[in-house]
């Protein structure tokens, strides 16, 4: 920032270059209007302010004879202007500024002259080389000064001249537009007020120098001085007459002309003054016709060239730059094409074609460093190039483009320009330049992209660019997919195989890590064809979202691609190649979206399963796995067994892909199921692959070997590891080596065992083992050779014990002894209770070891098992080892059995007999005794149960006269049981002599006692024994009683006070007698208590009989007996009756019993037990009418007649009443029915009602008597004495009935005789209870009037009879109140739409009719009225109330939408009634148009507090709604937007001080639609208070120092921090700014920048970080960061403050900063 006349230096993070102010101002010439005496540059300074003042001045330049002679003309490009603005952070879409950086003030002060011949300063050629490339980009391209020439004084001035903002908005930049066109019309130019005395020409950044190019007409003889970098050719040559040559040309160049050079839209470069002329050259305006000129010296050093305002039409020898970066070859001839010479400028970053004759760029070649490219004002039709990969601003305004046809790919495009094109008209182009350029893109003709443009270019197929490129005319994208693919289907169609058409070309929606299809398909044009199918070949690329750069991915050759996680947000691209037959034809291509980003979610696409399926392969499942964007982790595999026409069953421990195939495997399917899982635990589906049958191996066997010693008489067993399914039937073989040949011989085959013999002693055996599997395959056999058979020691083999293992037996044991002698081997015998061998421990020894091989086994053997220790010896004496053989059973003993058996003792009834036997056969146990009678020798006989198990018997008497038999079982003590045997007894046996043992008598010595004989006998079957019954007396005398010979006796009362006693004499059956024994006496016999032996009725059990009883008494002399009768009911109670000798049964006792209870009663008062006999039921008697009576009858009264029945119980009999006039006789009464044809029957009830019918007439009566149960008696009449007298007149039932509205009738029922001229009235009830008679009311009917509404009514009913007897008035009930109809609604309407925020009225229509017309009028009293929405819970639906919405209005709110309202209305009376409810119903509620309604922003009004807008939306449900935040000055209706603030909070900074806060929020439904904005405004934003006080106090001091710190490495991609930050001294004075490297230890305080606070200095923020700002002039600018926030804002508001009081402006007051 040391020299002022510098300008600012390039964006650091984009482009050197102020390109918005450029497109601007740049072919605006400006003219400073001096006088003679000299003015100072600041009066010319404000001329040129606007861009009409200087259009003004290029305006007066055109006309060069006006010009004094007094003074040079000179051009200054308008470029100069651009050179003063301020660098922005962002460069805009043509490499400018931004608007808000490009808004700084124009008003530069010129603060350094330099005298006439000097040069300016100018950084030296080794620091130049020193700047890196970046550095370079960063670095500002100075200025440009003119040189002015005096004639007076000839003195030369350097001046900077100062250029004006024209960085406005499209709007604004158009108005200027406009002046400047209007302006430029205008030739009325003063000579006085050229710009300046002689033409300047200076190192500038941005100076046009098209002095000679547009104003050809100049002074020659003006002196001129040479420019530093032309070269030693041109010094020779004098620039005036260069000049005044170029001025001839002027009519020539007529594209060149300042009317055409539109500051709008021509881009010009600042020349880099801080470069050395070594790198350099600028020779604009020199009419160079060719680069090979002599003298012109383009070395390949050069890096800036400037060969603008020349006559060069081609390139010709610019292959010579290849380090060139900026190369300015604007307003020359060049028509194109010819630039395939640029191909050697690979280091060409800035290329400027501006205001040519090019046709085309077809020719340019690909530059890999290009970056920013201007041809505007050419003849180009299309922007047809070579792609440019590095490119970001292209300008190609103000040309012939018609067509977006060979769009290059720019991958990198951030800004293009195509203002005044035909290609203007084509729709929706913003779109097409979205589509072509890709998301790079931000800028489109100098404005941000229009989001309705970004979200209609979403909506194209992804290969639109692509057609776009080739030419398809752009439509709107519902009709895009369809028309691209015809398009692409018209390129393609002349090179498809014969015969086939293509039917689709796309590709699925790409995820990543995800499958991805491409699904293109041909059909044959006729279903005909016999062609050959054809073949589809695939070949996958990758490319940017622009759709460049597409490069082929490697193995991608399928139908399907899997993007990676790399491929994100990339494009791909399928190229398709059909093959017919041999012919390949080209190939066609589908684009897909960007690859989005997978939800994480794994899925298997493929599963296989590789592998021979043979029993022994191991085979591996292989899934093909879609990750999904989840990180790869291991899934989860199993293995299932699936057996034919059975469900899958899980292998256990089969858990990995791999598994190997077992014989459980053979004709069985597996399974293999997988479930991938991501290391983040996200599972997917789980997938299943079956495989085929697994087949068994062809059978084979390894590992074959023998098994055993091969020691003569071993077994041997030949045993391999088979292997191959299932095995069958395989075969052995064995063969034996012969000592003599070696070779082996088959011994034996079949086994897989072989025992050794002697024979094969000292040779050696071979095993064959040949395999074959179940279906009989047979296996490659194998072979195994044993060692050589050794001779056995003496041995015994297949031992056993042979003989009968019984008790006493001899049994032998055996053996085959090898190596031995069995002569010489030896025998030990023991005996064991186990079955097993276990050790000699349990062994006890029976016998010593001897040769004798047989042995007798012993008594003490039996139950134990015999073990045989067998010892094989030789001759010799050798012993080998002992074998043990062990019986199969335990020893027997001999069955059980009998030697004798034998009956002795004496075979007479009591006598004893004794049973003996002798037995045999081991232990005895508990032999079965058993004793039988025989009837004869040799039946069965019958067992004698008592004796079982004795072998004694005395003789019963059941034994007399049979045989009788013992039986012996012998047991064994182990249970066995043997034969029985059985032994008869020699004779029958004898009864003895009948006897008496015993004789006694039962029975108590009471009189009625039946006295019993209880005996002993003995002696055979007892016969007939007799009996005699003895009397005795107290004297003893004794006599038989007579009659008495049986075996009991009853004593009677001629046995009272006697003894009694019984004598029997035995006799047997056979009458044998035996001797007679007398019973001892009983007694005295006393007499026995009073009894009554029998009782019985006497008589007929039938209602109306008399019943009487007979009784038996016995128990001594009879006395007074009393008896009673009582009544026993169904249910068992009794009910006495009497105590007489008989009893009259009555209806009473008719379906019951009679009971009888007789008590004896003896002389002396003693009472016996009562008796009693109870009978069979009462039968009634035949039912019989005894009297029938009617008493007298009265009309409406019940007549009961008077009857007497008898016959058992009365049932429903028969009544028939009849009505006569004449009273019948007697005679007539037995057939009343027909006695005279006046009878009239009247009814069939017991009682009778007569009626009116009845009045005056006789009544009689015919009874059927009917019992129970249904049979019936004779009839019985009856007839009234008198006739039925008439009732009084009543009336009943009075009541009001309501006929119709208002009418009303009067009902009764009248009784009492025939009703004569009854009386009628009417009365009428009030509130209070007062009955009043209504006047003149007195019909039955009556019609109600206004004078009973709310009263009630009464009819009044006088019955009057016939023959004029009054009865008594009756009154009705009061009626309901009377009132008049309700008052109804016909409809109810609603009024309004059923839109959100809308207001719903409910509008009722009344009915028609005079009534209701008249009740509105009159009684209505009140609506009411009540909103309902519709709910639906599940599938019911139904209206529920909406609380307090009970106006007739109501205004639809949010919650409605989408449901339906419902209004009802209820219209209430003066009367408190209320009508049915009439309903209104509307259809879903709509939402509202957007609206947001009391916006406001919150906030305390300070830079450093946040802002909240907030407001109350309607209209729907919100969408994403948009804000805005702007700035407005104070006065001022512009805003000036914030960019980037869209969200409802806003952060405010040093930036808005001053200015008001806006905020526009723009409201938008869910659905999109868009409501009107609506804005909010701040007050205006003050300082914070505590900053506001610090930097009011450094503003009084003038001069302050802060510590700030400042980096260095500009890079742009790396991230600022305090570790890459040096510390600097911020020095702030009235006049400059100065950035101060502090001393050190080794050097001084340097100053690295300073600066003045003249235009274009500023200072910009970042609103990224609070901690950093820039400061900005006219040559540098530099970051500096700072600690706080707060400092931050300190040492800008102290910088601003004092620039302003530095530039006298008003803007303090606008700080709140008092000056």
């Amino acid at each position: 920032m040391e020299d002022p006349e510098t300008q600012p230096g390039e964006d650091p993070v984009v482009k050197p270059l102020n390109l918005e102010n450029q497109f601007a101002e740049i072919p605006a010439e400006s003219m400073k209007k001096v006088t003679k005496s000299g003015k100072s540059s600041e009066a010319a300074e404000s001329k040129v302010s606007t861009p009409a003042n200087s259009t003004r001045k290029r305006s007066d330049i055109r006309n060069g004879s006006e010009l004094t002679s007094g003074f040079a003309r000179s051009t200054v490009s308008s470029s100069l202007r651009a050179s003063n603005s301020v660098a922005a952070t962002r460069r805009n879409s043509t490499g400018g500024v931004s608007e808000k950086s490009s808004a700084s003030s124009a008003r530069q002060q010129n603060n350094a002259s330099i005298t006439a011949g000097k040069k300016p300063s100018t950084p030296s050629a080794t620091e130049s080389v020193r700047r890196s490339v970046p550095e370079l980009r960063r670095s500002s391209l100075p200025s440009v000064a003119t040189k002015s020439t005096s004639r007076t004084n000839l003195s030369e001035t350097w001046k900077s001249v100062p250029a004006s903002p024209v960085a406005r908005s499209l709007s604004t930049s158009t108005a200027s537009d406009t002046i400047i066109q209007k302006t430029v019309r205008k030739s009325a130019v003063k000579p006085a007020l050229s710009a300046s005395s002689s033409l300047i020409k200076m190192t500038s950044s941005s100076l046009d120098s098209t002095a000679s190019s547009t104003s050809r007409k100049t002074i020659s003889k003006v002196p001129t001085t040479r420019s530093p970098t032309v070269s030693s050719g041109l010094r020779a040559r004098s620039l005036s007459s260069s000049l005044d040559r170029s001025s001839n040309l002027s009519g020539r160049k007529k594209a060149v002309t300042p009317e055409s050079r539109d500051s709008r839209f021509i881009v010009l470069p600042q020349v880099e003054i801080k470069a050395g002329d070594d790198v350099r050259l600028d020779l604009r305006g020199h009419r160079v016709r060719s680069l090979n000129a002599s003298g012109l010296n383009l070395s390949p050093n050069l890096e800036f060239v400037y060969l603008r305002d020349n006559l060069l039409s081609t390139l010709e020898g610019v292959e010579i730059l290849t380090r060139v970066k900026v190369l300015d070859l604007s307003f020359n001839d060049f028509k194109g094409p010819g630039f395939e010479t640029l191909v050697n400028c690979k280091a060409l970053q800035q290329l400027y074609l501006a205001g040519n004759q090019i046709t085309s760029l077809v020719s340019l070649p690909q530059l890999p460093n290009l970056e920013f490219l201007s041809v505007a004002q050419n003849k180009l039709k299309s922007l047809s190039m070579a792609s440019q990969p590095r490119l970001q601003v292209l300008a190609a305004s103000k040309n012939r483009i018609s067509t977006l046809k060979g769009f290059p790919y720019l991958p990198v495009l951030e800004h293009l320009r195509v203002e005044e094109n035909p290609i203007l008209k084509m729709p929706h182009l913003e779109a097409a330049s979205i589509l072509l350029v890709g998301p790079t893109l931000k800028k489109f003709n100098d404005r941000d992209l229009s989001q309705d443009e970004l979200a209609l270019a979403k909506r194209y197929p992804a290969h639109t660019a692509l057609c776009i490129r080739d030419g398809w005319e752009f439509c709107r994208p519902d009709h895009a997919a369809d028309s691209t693919f015809g398009f692409l289907f018209e390129q393609w169609k002349d090179h498809f195989p014969p015969g086939y058409l293509l039917k689709e070309t796309s590709i699925d929606k790409p995820f990543e890590e995800d499958a991805c299809r491409c699904h293109i398909v041909f059909v044959q044009e006729s279903t005909l064809s016999i062609d050959p199918d054809i073949i589809l070949k695939y070949k996958w690329f990758l490319g940017e979202r622009t759709l460049s750069n597409f490069t082929a991915i490697p193995d991608a050759n399928g139908e399907v691609y899997w993007p990676k996680h790399e491929d994100t947000d990339k494009i791909l691209k399928v190229e398709c190649t059909p093959l017919l037959g041999q012919t390949e034809y080209p190939p066609i291509f589908a684009i897909s979206s960007p690859v989005a980003r997978g939800n994480g979610i794994p899925k298997v696409v493929n599963l296989e399963v590789h592998g021979e399926l043979v029993e022994g392969n191991v085979i591996k499942g292989i899934a093909k796995v879609a990750w999904c964007g989840g990180t790869p982790g291991k899934g989860v595999a199993s293995w299932l067994r699936r057996r034919w026409n059975s469900s899958p069953v899980v292998i256990s421990g089969a858990e990995d892909e791999e598994y190997r195939l077992t014989i459980d495997d053979i004709d069985s399917s597996l399974v293999f199921m997988y479930t991938p899982v991501t290391e983040e635990g996200a599972k997917g589906e789980p997938q299943y692959k079956y495989t085929d049958f697994i087949r068994g191996a062809p059978p084979s066997v390894s590992n074959v070997r023998i098994i055993g010693d091969a020691v003569e008489g071993d077994v041997i067993r030949g045993v391999g590891n088979y292997f191959g399914g299932r095995e069958g039937p395989s075969k052995f073989e064995w063969l034996r080596e012969n000592k003599e040949t070696g070779d082996f011989l088959l011994v034996t085959s079949g086994s897989s065992e072989y025992t050794l013999t002697k024979e094969d002693v000292g040779r050696r055996l071979a095993f064959i083992y040949i395999p074959i599997n179940f279906e009989g395959q047979e296996g490659e056999s194998v072979s195994i050779v044993s060692g050589t058979v050794r001779q056995a020691p003496p041995k015994v083999t297949n031992v056993k014990i042979i003989g009968d293992l019984r008790e006493n037996s001899k049994v032998t044991v055996t053996g085959t002894v090898t190596g031995g002698t069995e002569g010489s081997s030896r025998v030990q015998w023991f005996k064991t209770n186990f079955s097993t061998l276990n050790g000699e421990n349990d062994l006890e020894a029976m016998s010593t070891s001897k040769v004798a091989k047989a042995f007798r086994i012993p008594l003490g053997a039996v139950g134990y098992y015999i073990v045989a220790k067998y010892t094989p010896m030789t001759p010799d004496g050798e012993s080998g080892e002992p074998v043990y053989v062990i019986s199969e059973r335990a020893v027997e003993t001999l069955p059980p059995s009998l030697n004798f058996l034998s009956i002795t003792g004496n075979y007479t009834e009591g006598g004893i007999l004794t049973a003996s036997y002798g037995y045999i056969g081991g232990h005895e146990g508990k032999s079965i005794y058993s004793w039988y009678l025989h009837e004869v020798e040799n039946d069965t006989g019958t067992r004698i149960h008592e004796v079982s198990g004795l072998l004694q018997y005395r003789v019963t008497k059941d034994a007399i006269g049979k045989f009788i038999s013992f039986q012996c079982a012998p047991v064994r003590d182990d249970g066995i049981v043997g034969e029985p045997r059985t032994c008869l007894g020699q004779e029958r046996v004898r009864p003895g002599s009948p006897r008496l043992l015993a004789l006694q008598i039962v029975g108590d010595a009471v009189e009625g006692t039946i006295l019993s004989v209880d005996k002993r006998y003995w002696g055979g079957e007892e016969g007939d024994s007799v009996f005699h019954w003895f009397r005795t007396s107290s004297d003893g005398s004794q006599w038989e009683i007579r009659g008495a010979s049986a075996s009991s006796y009853m004593l009677s009362v001629d046995d009272i006070g006697f003894f009694i006693s019984v004598s029997c004499e035995p006799v047997r059956s056979d009458w044998a007698r035996g001797p007679i024994v007398l019973s001892e006496q009983i007694g005295p016999i006393v007499a026995g208590p009073p009894t009554c032996q029998s009782l019985e009725f006497l008589g007929s059990l039938m209602e109306g009989q008399r019943l009487s009883f007979i009784a038996l008494y016995i128990g001594g002399e009879r006395g007074d007996c009393f008896h009673e009768w009582f009544r026993v009911t169904n249910n068992g109670v009794k009910e006495k009756l009497s105590t007489d000798e008989f009893l009259d049964l009555t209806l009473d006792e008719v379906g019951r019993s009679i009971e009888l209870v007789y008590t004896p009663m003896r002389k002396d008062g003693v009472k016996g037990n009562s008796r009693s006999i109870i009978s069979d039921e009462i039968s009634p008697a035949d039912p019989v009418g005894l009297d029938l009576v009617i008493p007298d009858c009265h009309e409406n009264q019940e007549a009961i007649p008077q009857k007497t029945y008898f016959g058992g119980h009365e049932g429903v009999g028969e009544y028939t009443w009849y009505r006569t006039r004449t009273k019948l006789n007697e005679l007539a009464w037995t057939d009343i029915s027909s006695s005279s044809k006046d009878v009239d029957m009247c009814g069939q009830t017991f009682s009778y009602t007569p009626s009116l019918e009845d009045v005056g007439a006789y009544l009689a009566l015919h009874w059927l008597p009917t019992r129970v149960d249904g049979r019936s008696g004779k009839p019985l009449v009856a007839i009234s004495n008198s006739p039925v007298i008439p009732a009084p007149p009543v009336v009943s039932s009075v009541r009001v009935e309501k006929l119709a509205s208002g009418i009303y009738s009067g009902e009764g029922e009248y009784s009492g005789g025939y009703e004569g001229s009854s009386l009628f009235s009417w009365y009428r009830e009030t509130s209070d209870g007062t009955i009043i008679l209504i006047n003149g009311a007195n019909s039955k009917t009556y019609e109600v009037t206004d004078s009973d509404y709310n009263s009630r009514l009464l009819f009044g009913y006088t019955p009057v009879r016939s023959d004029s007897v009054v009865g008594e008035l009756r009154l009705s009930e009061p009626t309901e109140i009377v009132l008049p109809e309700l008052p109804m609604v016909e409809m109810l309407a609603l009024t309004g739409k059923a839109i959100e925020g809308d207001v719903l009225t409910a509008v009722e229509v009344i009915p028609k009719s005079e009534i209701q017309q008249c009740i509105w009028s009159k009684y209505k009293k009140d609506v009411r009225y009540q909103w309902f929405f519709l709910s639906e819970t599940g599938d019911r639906k139904s209206f529920e109330p909406l609380p307090s919405q009970r106006s007739c209005s109501f205004k639809v709110r949010f919650e409605d939408i989408g449901r339906c309202l419902k209004c009802e209305c209820i219209v209430t009376d003066v009367f408190g009634r209320s009508s049915e409810p009439a309903y209104a119903e509307t259809a879903s509620v709509l939402p509202g148009f957007p609206r947001i309604d009391k916006l406001e922003i919150e906030g305390r009004g300070f830079h450093t507090n946040l802002y909240a807008v907030r407001g109350t939306y309607t209209g729907g449900k919100e969408g994403t709604s948009k804000i805005q935040w702007l700035r407005s000055m104070v006065g001022s209706p512009d805003l000036i937007s914030i960019p980037g603030e869209t969200g409802r909070m806003y952060e405010a900074n040093v930036d808005d001080v001053g200015y008001r806060l806006v905020s526009i929020y723009t409201p938008i439904r869910e659905d999109g639609i868009e409501g009107q904005p609506i804005s909010a405004s701040t007050e205006p934003i003050a300082v914070e208070p505590d900053v506001y006080k610090e930097v009011k106090q450094k503003l009084d001091l003038g001069s302050v120092k802060f510590e700030v710190l400042c980096d260095k490495d500009h890079n742009p991609k790396k991230v600022p921090g305090e570790g890459c930050l040096e510390r600097r001294i911020l020095e702030i004075n009235r006049k400059r700014v100065k950035v101060v490297k502090p001393g050190s230890k080794t050097s001084f305080p340097t100053t690295e920048i300073r600066g003045s606070y003249a235009p274009p200095f500023h200072v910009e923020l970042f609103r990224n970080d609070q901690r950093r700002l820039r400061i900005v002039d006219s040559k540098n600018e530099v970051d500096l960061m700072v600690h706080s926030r707060h400092l931050r804002d300190v040492i800008v508001l102290v910088i601003r403050g004092l620039a302003q009081r530095f530039n006298s402006t008003s803007l303090n007051s606008l700080l709140k900063i008092e000056t």
